[in-house]
């Protein structure tokens, strides 16, 4: 799917400006939200990302990819910070958030509950595992997982 071309691309044109200011490339992603396109690129570093540190990736971006020109659809291209509510994508996000409280929201329910929090306890390729409190465990397939993000208590 010409999506997720999209999106390995990009990642590729991102890798020499992320290891050049030691920035973490967190996502990106090509989606379609009330007729329009957008490029969305997540970005972090330890401490945070700044407006600034936004604002020199999304030049830098911009001008990588008016040279490269292989999105055929007009798009608009964001770069920010993943936020809080984080979702959890790649090995290395599950592997900083084990043992940490997560907000699991599932496609299909499992005993009547789509939204779990619990404490990540471990993961593989198939499947995700939380711990709740009185050290009940839940096991649950990641092809019915929507969304896996760090909880936070406010």
């Amino acid at each position: 799917m010409a999506r997720e071309v999209y999106e390995r691309k990009t990642e590729v044109l991102l890798k020499p400006l992320m290891e050049e200011r030691q920035f973490e490339l967190v996502d990106v992603e090509f989606v379609k939200e009330a007729g329009n396109w957008f490029l969305r690129v997540y970005i972090d570093k330890p401490g945070g990302i700044t407006i600034d540190d936004c604002e020199l990736i999304s030049r830098a971006l911009s001008d990588k990819l008016d040279e490269e020109d292989f999105i055929v659809e007009s798009y608009i291209l964001e770069v920010s910070s993943p936020g809080l509510g984080r979702p959890l994508k790649k090995e290395k996000d599950f592997v900083r958030s084990q043992g940490q409280s997560v907000e699991v929201k599932l496609f299909r329910p499992i005993e009547k509950q789509k939204e779990f929090t619990g404490i990540l306890k471990s993961w593989d390729k198939d499947t995700v595992t939380l711990e709740f409190e009185e050290e009940a465990v839940l096991t649950i397939e990641r092809a019915n997982i929507a969304l896996i993000r760090l909880a936070f208590d406010f």
